[in-house]
């Protein structure tokens, strides 16, 4: 079994059969050399979604930093006798984790509580002093009924707007033709391989259930783009045969995506 040493001396990332014993071996021995390793085998899927979330009043940073402790626990947690692949296992673990982070974040970052609870005053005051005033209270006027300085009240209304989130859901009026839309759809940016990871996962399970000719024809064929004569004469077989056999494999493969896609 790979060690450290073993590991670092390597010049590519592991193979997909490396990292599959890697993980029985793991699941066995909970040895933290092999956690590290696998950890860092898959840190691009801690990237990847990192990326999905950023630009959303968090720093990209503080984002990978807590997907990067879901991956440790999708490592720490993974199965691999269960039969499916770890990124499918680890992807749901570390949007959970994310989601969390935003949802414990309140009023996003490090608010001074003298803060929050001032600026909870501020609110029932302007609703007090409205009501009794029949007009819109100053900030001299909330300041005075709540005996604190005029800096205070302003300090504590900027650090409400900077701290508390803007809801994704809200909405701005579209110029010319355009109709509403939402402040999610103006921020971040897709990432285009996010979607690749259970794609991936795919096709790795369906490649697993072809033979050795097959898997050579869809490989030449999608990946290295081969003819189907080239392919032919590697394989010392006929055009026709490849044919045969390159429509075979692809209706396998389709049968397999509808039934994943129906379970």
């Amino acid at each position: 079994m790979m060690d450290r040493q073993a590991y670092d001396q390597l010049d590519r990332q592991l193979t997909k059969e490396e990292r599959k014993e890697m993980f029985q071996e793991y699941a066995k021995t909970k040895d933290q050399e092999l956690r590290d390793i696998l950890i860092e085998e898959h840190l691009y899927i801690a990237e990847i979604l990192s990326k999905k979330y950023a630009n959303r009043g968090i720093d990209y940073d503080d984002i990978f930093q807590v997907a990067s402790i879901g991956l440790i626990y999708g490592v720490e947690r993974y199965d691999p006798s269960k039969g499916y692949e770890f990124s499918s296992f680890a992807t749901p673990t570390i949007i959970g984790e994310i989601k969390k982070y935003f949802r414990d974040k309140g009023w996003t970052i490090r608010v001074p509580r003298r803060i929050q609870e001032l600026s909870k005053k501020i609110n029932n005051a302007k609703v007090t002093l409205a009501q009794e005033n029949q007009k819109t209270p100053t900030i001299k006027d909330i300041a005075d009924y709540l005996n604190v300085s005029q800096e205070d009240i302003l300090e504590s209304m900027e650090a409400s707007k900077v701290y508390s989130p803007t809801s994704l859901d809200l909405k701005f009026e579209g110029s010319g033709d355009d109709k509403e839309v939402n402040l999610s759809d103006l921020i971040g940016e897709d990432e285009p391989y996010f979607n690749q990871i259970e794609v991936n996962d795919f096709i790795e399970k369906a490649m697993e259930k072809l033979n050795d000719v097959e898997k050579t024809i869809l490989i030449d064929r999608y990946y290295n783009k081969k003819t189907q004569v080239a392919i032919a004469e590697k394989l010392d077989i006929s055009q026709m045969t490849v044919s045969r056999i390159e429509k075979k494999v692809l209706e396998k493969i389709r049968k397999e995506a509808y039934k994943t896609a129906n379970v």
